[in-house]
């Protein structure tokens, strides 16, 4: 099946064509063909995709390494993303495939589908660097895996626009999206971007009825102050729900960044502070069991040791102990 290559979300304007698809708004021209994603710009003076369909990577995974805990507790997921972000993230974990150009595959949407539900795998997760760049090959591939049966999952920054991200709501099922920081420096300072177009994504997807998780790496004197814990976690209760997981992860030195790792104590402490107002925080990057107890009764609902997951306490969503919305998806 022959699929369009030509970017959506354009404009031309006089000296070049301005892009849509994220906050940004990129400025393509012969002189800087590319945007920041470098994966969408102009090849011989044209509008182009040259990221499209190059897969970075290609690994089945649990759905719970996304990290997701709360949908399809115990599937695989095939996982795979550009070879670009649209973020400058100086603590990037990822950065050798998301900050600077790196081999790809080409794999055509029909070929990436049948990936996706193959070798056990449930369905398949858009991940690693940042999907929501590579907009119109996930707008061809996740409708077939849909089709035939299967789940789609994004993981993403959230700097996306309100436009590309209605589109994308009506054929993915579940997303996790990181919330990085809280200050008014932080966006600008450490990832070259703003937190208000990443709150709006929260709040439309968790309006949208998508299934959604959040993450927050915890980095030592960057994101660390509990008053900004308290407001983040207002904040995410009265706008995406206080049943939205949320996973508190920890910082180890990557890409520009060359701060030690989060202490443990630290990561106790923010989920403690975030469970004063959510009723599901787990702990990330972290040794040891991260359970999910029914909000209601306290009962175990899941039991996980790393990526073990025994579904103890739960049968159709629901908590066998008192009956209670376990606010999980399964299958």
């Amino acid at each position: 099946m022959a699929h369009s290559t030509e970017p959506r979300w354009i404009t031309r304007i006089d000296g070049g064509w301005r892009c849509g698809l994220c906050p940004h708004h990129c400025l393509w021209t012969p002189e800087n063909p590319t945007g920041k994603c470098r994966i969408r710009g102009l090849r011989d003076g044209v509008p182009a995709l040259p990221g499209w369909g190059g897969c970075v990577s290609l690994a089945i995974d649990p759905v719970e390494k996304k990290p997701l805990y709360h949908f399809h507790p115990g599937a695989s997921v095939l996982s795979t993303g550009p070879a670009g972000c649209n973020l400058s993230c100086s603590f990037c974990q990822n950065w050798e495939i998301s900050q600077r150009e790196s081999s790809t595959r080409l794999v055509q949407p029909e070929d990436l589908a049948g990936m996706a539900l193959s070798r056990g795998s449930g369905g398949i997760a858009f991940t690693y660097t940042e999907p929501t760049i590579w907009f119109e090959y996930v707008m061809a591939t996740a409708p077939l895996v849909r089709e035939a049966g299967g789940f789609t999952v994004m993981v993403s920054n959230g700097y996306v626009e309100s436009g590309p991200l209605d589109e994308y709501l009506k054929i993915i099922d579940a997303w996790n999206i990181d919330l990085k920081g809280w200050s008014d420096r932080f966006y600008p300072e450490f990832c070259g971007a703003s937190i208000k177009p990443v709150l709006a994504s929260i709040e439309k997807v968790a309006a949208s009825g998508s299934h959604l998780e959040v993450t927050f790496l915890v980095i030592p004197g960057l994101n660390d102050d509990p008053r900004e814990w308290e407001a983040m976690g207002s904040w995410l209760a009265s706008h995406a729900g206080r049943r939205t997981p949320l996973h508190v992860s920890r910082y180890f030195p990557r890409y520009r960044l060359e701060t030690p790792p989060t202490p443990l104590e630290t990561i106790s402490r923010a989920v403690e502070s975030f469970r004063a107002h959510l009723d599901f925080v787990y702990p990330g990057n972290v040794a040891g069991e991260e359970n999910t107890l029914c909000p209601s009764c306290g009962a175990l609902l899941i039991r996980r040791s790393g990526y073990s997951v025994e579904k103890a306490g739960i049968s159709g969503g629901r908590c066998i102990g008192c009956g209670a919305d376990a606010g999980v998806v399964q299958a």
